[in-house]
């Protein structure tokens, strides 16, 4: 399955980032936002056939985020009436953002349209708020579950301890998202707040034993491990001058299922070439992964690279 034949579907919210930068005057810069939003726009970007299923108001944050879904090519479901949700990102010295977040996530599973977009995809996404808070996150799980049969699925935790403060339950919910996902993308600084008395190295071992075909463990400037049942690449980052990390996690979740897609790795059909990925093939699925961070870090915002940005994987050197 070529990437331009890939359909995806991201399940999760959508919501407004107002950022905040100390060194600068004004009220904040506002750019839609939500790591599946994200992730839709990145996948669209790169020549994928994208649906987000989410949810936003048709207030004037929601026609935002609609008219940004809109001009990057992301077909929507939603059908939400309340008001859409914020998030205020304060940037500090080095770039990185803490957020405050005015949130809500619900989420009709069982919605013609919705099905309809999951019975669609060749892979289904979801992640971070979309997976954690009640009472959408059940019925993520319920949609991602269901795909299984003839889509992969992946999953990023992407952590937001002011969302779901519960460590304990956090965690659980985590690991029920990893035992139904096939490929799991996660940062150090996830694993580092879901298991603080354990080694990150110790949690891809045990995530991986849950069930999923790789794990990529994104590091920031120390680079990016991916783990299968085939063995372990690690892969240095980019260097790069960094104007903030808005949204870098989501382009290389973003790359990661584009990258796949190229290797012929996404769909159900697909699940015995995905669980057989070589360390060459893994090595190349990273490094074109990184790129897409580090472009994202190169400029304000969340705004991941297109394909003529970022190029193709190099299938040729990558397969075996």
């Amino acid at each position: 399955m070529s990437a331009h034949e890939t359909t995806v579907t991201v399940v999760g919210e959508s919501l407004v980032d107002i950022i905040h930068n100390p060194h600068t005057q004004g009220p904040g810069q506002t750019h839609p936002g939500g790591s599946p939003l994200n992730v839709a726009v990145g996948t669209a970007r790169l020549a994928l056939k994208t649906t987000l299923v989410t949810d936003y108001a048709h207030d004037a944050h929601g026609l935002t985020i609609e008219r940004h879904l809109r001009e990057n090519g992301v077909r929507t479901v939603n059908e939400r009436a309340t008001p859409t949700s914020t998030a205020t990102a304060t940037l500090g010295p080095d770039g990185a953002a803490d957020y405050d977040f005015s949130i809500a996530w619900e989420l009709n599973a069982t919605s013609e349209s919705t099905l309809a977009a999951i019975a669609a995809a060749a892979h289904v996404h979801t992640g971070s708020i979309a997976a954690a808070l009640q009472p959408g996150a059940d019925a993520a799980l319920a949609l991602v579950t269901a795909a299984r049969k003839h889509a992969t699925v992946s999953y990023d935790p992407n952590c937001r301890p002011a969302i779901s403060p519960d460590r304990d339950a956090a965690r659980r919910q985590a690991e029920v998202f990893v035992a139904v996902s096939d490929v799991v993308k996660a940062s150090d600084e996830d694993l580092h707040w879901l298991y603080p008395d354990r080694d990150p190295e110790d949690t891809l071992e045990a995530w991986l034993a849950l069930g999923p075909a790789l794990i990529a463990l994104t590091r920031g400037a120390r680079g990016t491990a991916i783990l299968s049942r085939n063995g372990r690449v690690d892969v240095a980052a980019e260097p790069v001058d960094v104007a903030d990390t808005v949204g870098a996690g989501d382009s290389f979740m973003a790359a990661l299922i584009s990258g796949l897609s190229q290797l012929d790795s996404l769909a159900a059909e697909n699940r015995a070439r995905l669980n057989n990925l070589g360390a060459n093939e893994l090595r190349t699925l990273a490094a074109y992964a990184n790129h897409a961070a580090a472009i994202t870090c190169s400029r304000q915002g969340a705004n991941p690279p297109r394909m003529d940005e970022l190029g193709t994987l190099n299938v040729g050197r990558a397969k075996r």
